[in-house]
């Protein structure tokens, strides 16, 4: 249970904290003091305590954390355990690798459906998932629960999809237009992803290093 509000920085860190523990449980590590956690992370232990004591209390004094039982907790947090839906809009080039080759399920997300306007890819199968007409999205998001939309189409279409995955209830948006997208007034997320932001900076980086 939250025990306060939680600050954007902490809930980016818990993803991280998640693939880090899910490394050492499969490296066969049973437990794991918050400053050796913090050591392998490159972050403070008290960093770490005042993070997960945003949910509650964990790990016990003079013994650490059990790896497993954190993973699993953490999991829950992230509501991985909620079994998310989510359908793709758009299957060219971007949307196509993310169908083939993003693992949803190890997110706590099912794929179950894309949409997309060329006729040559419409009542194909990528990966299993069925493309459909995007005249059809209207109709599916009433008959299927939806949690999330993700978009892949050309920047110029990213505000009416979105427009209409609210229409039909998405919770979230995942967002890998290049348009900023904003849906606050409607009470709907959208995590905006940039990949040219994380080249940049690693550009700035690279220039100032000694």
């Amino acid at each position: 249970m939250k025990k306060q509000k939680v600050s954007s920085a902490v809930i980016r860190r818990l993803p991280r904290y998640y693939r880090h523990l899910t490394d050492l449980y499969l490296a066969g590590v049973v437990r794991i003091s918050s400053s050796a956690l913090g050591k392998s992370m490159n972050l403070t232990a008290s960093q770490i305590r005042q993070d997960l004591s945003c949910f509650g209390e964990f790990g016990q004094q003079g013994y650490g954390y059990n790896v497993e039982s954190l993973r699993d907790e953490i999991a829950e947090i992230l509501g991985m355990n909620q079994k998310h839906t989510a359908v793709i809009l758009g299957v060219g080039n971007l949307g196509r690798a993310l169908m083939e080759n993003f693992h949803f399920d190890r997110s706590g997300f099912t794929l179950t459906a894309a949409f997309d306007v060329d006729p040559n890819l419409i009542g194909k199968s990528v990966s299993d998932v069925q493309v459909h007409p995007v005249e059809e999205l209207e109709r599916y998001l009433r008959e299927t629960s939806v949690s999330v939309g993700v978009l892949t189409v050309p920047r110029a279409a990213a505000a009416p999809m979105s427009e209409r995955l609210v229409a039909g209830g998405v919770k979230g948006i995942w967002n890998f237009t290049n348009a900023e997208l904003d849906m606050g007034r409607s009470g709907v997320v959208v995590e905006n992803v940039h990949f040219a932001d994380s080249l940049l900076a690693l550009s700035y980086m690279i220039s100032e290093a000694p």
